[in-house]
């Protein structure tokens, strides 16, 4: 989709409720950078197996292409967190709402995270995996806001972004617009 038709959502009834979409990344953009980030972490991993690690249910969609752009042997494995609720800032309290099924312990994982902000939800989850005693916990994002200034920084990291509350790929505005094939900002103010 080209900024063109990103823009106006006019219909009463679509989740955005007529706020404005504004394009950040687009999906061609968004396809080159999984196919970087597969090779760095191939490259990082050499031929052993990767355990992708998708958080739900914000990461569903970059896990997703990522298994596909990978190489070698890769399995999927998928942990619920929530912070934010149907809110548009975190809440500050991390919850598990999906467990593993399978242990990850001497094993070579990638948590796959959608967004680091604060670093509060990839904090709480490194210490709980590193209990579980993985081989390699290696984190990639898609995207990072530097402004966050969190403590925590992924190992690999698609894109920097401001400040904006970012929907579409995965990413969601109360469970909403996670189907869009590109970032894109919401004006939530207006």
């Amino acid at each position: 989709m080209d900024n063109d038709s990103a823009g106006n959502f006019e219909e009463a009834s679509h989740p955005a409720d007529g706020k404005v979409i504004t394009e950040l990344i687009s999906e061609a953009a968004l396809k080159n950078r999984v196919q970087e980030l597969a090779a760095l972490i191939r490259e990082d991993a050499l031929d052993r197996e990767i355990v992708l690690l998708c958080i739900l249910k914000g990461s569903f969609i970059f896990t997703a292409d990522l298994a596909r752009a990978l190489t070698g042997k890769v399995t999927v494995e998928f942990l619920g967190v929530a912070s934010y609720g149907d809110g548009t800032v975190s809440s500050g309290a991390v919850q598990i709402t999906h467990d593993l099924t399978r242990s990850i312990e001497g094993r070579y994982v990638v948590l796959v995270e959608d967004i680091v902000d604060t670093g509060l939800t990839l904090s709480y989850l490194e210490r709980v995996l590193n209990a579980r005693r993985p081989a390699i916990l290696k984190v990639c994002s898609l995207l990072v806001k530097p402004a966050g200034n969190s403590p925590v920084q992924p190992d690999y990291a698609g894109f920097e972004i401001g400040n904006e509350f970012v929907v579409g790929y995965g990413l969601d505005w109360a469970q909403r617009l996670r189907e869009l094939p590109y970032i894109g900002s919401v004006e939530v103010n207006s």
